[in-house]
């Protein structure tokens, strides 16, 4: 299978998009960033409902060229494109929308027992649930045997009951596709678990593009972290004779790392990293974190927990145990060699805390 292969440079209202990227034959890549940052508008290029100023589009063949002045029409270009709403004809079943772009009968039979969706032939969109919308949509996607699979948003139109289970029916599909695919999603939890590599667009830019969990290891900037579902405290870094770093944060306290920087740093630690507990622990941990719980969210065995601007991911089971609900009081605690220090965040992409500040002790 052809690999895409998109290096293009587009104006928007705000910015410019510029991307350079190769999607290779039966991988996925997705683009994670905040709404407005040119995600969409990137797979519309490719498939040419967004006309680049500059720049290349090829699969197998060239289907954009400013130099050679090509420019197919999107009905020339061997795209299949699941849209956000998926947008499905209203009016017609769920076979008639399939076999709109199937070749052949035989080509429309065979997606529709793919997808196990054949009992839902005479069915109407908007008789159907959110997952069997979105089998139909891919379905259609392929019923056109593309070079190239687009995916836009594919579960924000999911509920959360859904969510998991069409995440892994999906993840399932993608990988047996054999086709380059790119997706777009503001939801970096969806990327990491559909996607080979992910990258982070901000504003137009790619800030990183790796394999999920090696953003979530060494990710470029304190954007970056924070989007993977990282825990970021702004303060000055200064280093310390014993080879640890001392971090005075803006919310007040000490927090110590292994890390070696100096000035002004976001100081990154993720929630798995973040142990709770009633009273302050006797342990070999440098950094308590005492504050009030903000919020609990359990979903499945894990529960998260908000203390300040931290949040601590904790079984389910302990969290009942340690008796965790809003207005309890709390010590979060959290290693030196559990921390990163990253440049300083950006003041307009700084993450916002919800809870008020919590300082840290370290007695």
């Amino acid at each position: 299978m052809d690999a895409l292969r998109a290096d293009f440079e587009l104006p928007l209202r705000d910015f410019e998009l510029a991307l350079e990227l190769d999607v290779a034959g039966g991988e996925t890549v997705a683009l994670v960033g905040p709404s407005g940052a040119g995600k969409s508008t990137v797979l519309r290029a490719i498939a040419g409902l967004a006309r680049p100023a500059r720049g290349r589009v090829v699969c197998g063949e060239t289907w954009f060229d400013t130099k050679q002045r090509i420019d197919r029409p999107p009905e020339q270009r061997s795209v299949g494109f699941v849209f956000q709403d998926y947008a499905l004809f209203p009016h017609l079943s769920v076979e008639r929308n399939v076999s709109f772009a199937a070749p052949s009968d035989k080509v429309s039979l065979g997606l529709l027992e793919r997808f196990r969706i054949e009992h839902l032939a005479h069915a109407k969109p908007l008789q159907l649930s959110g997952g069997e919308r979105q089998r139909v949509a891919l379905a259609r996607a392929l019923a056109r045997r593309p070079q190239v699979l687009l995916l836009d948003e594919p579960m924000s139109a999911l509920d959360p009951h859904t969510r998991a289970a069409v995440r892994a029916e999906l993840h399932e599909l993608l990988r047996g596709s054999g086709l380059p695919t790119l997706l777009v999603t503001h939801d970096f939890e969806d990327a990491a678990a559909l996607a080979d590599r992910v990258g982070v667009l901000v504003e137009g830019k790619l800030r990183q593009l790796a394999r999920p969990e090696d953003l979530v290891a060494e990710p470029v900037d304190a954007f970056v972290a924070a989007l993977a579902g990282g825990n970021l405290l702004p303060g000055v870094a200064r280093p310390l004779p014993t080879g640890l770093t001392q971090v005075e944060l803006d919310g007040g306290g000490l927090c110590y790392s292994a890390d070696v920087r100096e000035g002004p740093v976001s100081v990154l630690v993720y929630p798995w990293d973040v142990a709770l507990s009633a009273e302050q622990p006797e342990d070999s941990a440098l950094n308590h974190v005492r504050g009030e719980i903000v919020s609990v969210v359990t979903i499945g065995n894990r529960s998260r927990v908000r203390v300040g601007p931290l949040t601590a991911e904790v079984t389910a089971a302990s969290a009942e145990r340690l008796g965790l609900a809003v207005g309890a009081r709390v010590v979060a605690t959290f290693k030196a060699t559990g921390t990163r220090l990253l440049p300083a965040a950006e003041p307009r992409h700084a993450p916002q805390g919800s809870g008020g500040l919590v300082r840290i002790v370290n007695e």
